[in-house]
């Protein structure tokens, strides 16, 4: 007995220190399940065809942007109801775009709506998949971005979102909160998905100056959006003061009503002011909250975990955290009480200013 005891032990020693199996997808590429194999063809297809041979560019933005757009359509406050309340991250954006294109916040998505079915349909993939894993592969084009978990299995199956369930720029900090948190998220959690600014642009705010970036560096994941939001603002880079947005402090720049607030109020302010000069917590924010809202209507047992086939992001940041050229500490408008704003250098040289995005 004490010898079949030792043998049993043994062997279940030596399984669990075995390495798991990994399937062989071919051109010597390998992943945790069998079933992830399709998305690296899918990979290589949108890297060099929908993001310009895997730059951090517009689709990127765009692709990034679309991931929230779809997922937020969630709300059990309305099934609570008795009514439907969307059903999360299930690429009804797409499927159903006639209809979800034309609520009022999703002004301007139907270009990557467009850009993105087509892929989706080609590799036989569900919408819901393709728009999440579009997005992780879009931020790890990004220097000094996080790699963003990616789970496959949604089914291609939904049903129109409700509208009104995505936040507007013009909205109060109140109204913010309220909805997000009907779909489950902190207010915290909320400054964490607005790191996406970073890598992020307006189109239709100020439909003038489309590709307007919320900071200096939009191909960045970097800090640079969490300092410049809190800048004074005293420009304005368009066609005047649009609905959703407040004045700038750099010229080529774009301040959204919505981050402006956020910024500046007690409930986010702290968690907004913490990612300054930490930049592996800001990344791993990103992360986790990106990985909460992808599966938002979801089963995420019933997920497959595709997350090898995300590139690693390989840039590097240039630099830390800085003001811009031209700015001063006193341009700072600090609003987190309980910790002191980190003191931070100015760039040298002449005041920053961001180039205007050429017209396409």
């Amino acid at each position: 007995m004490f010898k079949l005891s030792v043998t049993l032990l043994s062997l279940a020693l030596f399984a669990a220190a075995a390495p798991s199996p990994r399937a062989a997808c071919g051109q010597g590429r390998v992943t945790a399940h069998a079933a992830c194999c399709i998305w690296f063809d899918v990979l290589d297809d949108i890297q060099e065809n929908l993001f310009d041979g895997a730059e951090c560019g517009e689709e990127v933005h765009e692709s990034l942007r679309l991931t929230f757009h779809d997922a937020i359509g969630f709300s059990p406050k309305l099934t609570r109801q008795g009514k439907f309340g969307g059903g999360g991250a299930d690429g009804s954006v797409i499927a159903h775009s006639e209809i979800e294109t034309a609520f009022h916040a999703n002004n301007g998505i139907d270009e990557i709506v467009d850009a993105q079915r087509p892929f989706a349909i080609k590799h036989g993939v569900s919408f819901g998949d393709f728009i999440q894993f579009a997005g992780a592969v879009g931020v790890s084009n990004c220097a000094g971005a996080p790699r963003l978990e990616f789970l496959a299995g949604r089914s291609n199956i939904s049903r129109p979102s409700p509208d009104l369930l995505v936040p507007e720029p013009f909205d109060s900090v109140d109204k913010i909160i309220a909805r997000m948190g009907d779909a489950g998220f902190s207010p915290n959690e909320i400054v964490d998905l607005l790191a996406s600014h970073s890598i992020a642009a307006q189109d239709n705010v100020d439909p003038t100056i489309p590709g307007t970036p919320f900071d200096s560096t939009p191909s960045s994941f970097d800090s640079n959006f969490f300092v410049e939001t809190l800048l004074v603002g005293n420009l304005v880079p368009g066609n005047g003061i649009n609905e959703g947005e407040v004045q700038s402090p750099i010229a080529g720049e774009f301040r959204l009503q919505s981050d402006a607030l956020l910024a500046r109020d007690g409930r986010t302010a702290c968690e907004w002011q913490s990612f300054i000069t930490d930049h592996a917590r800001m990344q791993s924010k990103f992360r986790a909250v990106m990985a909460k809202m992808a599966v938002l209507g979801q089963v995420r047992s019933r997920l497959t975990d595709c997350s090898d086939i995300i590139p690693v992001p390989m840039n590097p940041l240039a630099k830390s955290a800085s003001l811009p050229a031209g700015k001063t500490m006193q341009d700072i408008q600090a609003a987190c009480k309980a910790t002191p704003f980190p003191t931070l250098t100015a760039d040298p040289g002449p005041a920053t200013t961001i180039p205007a995005v050429p017209a396409s």
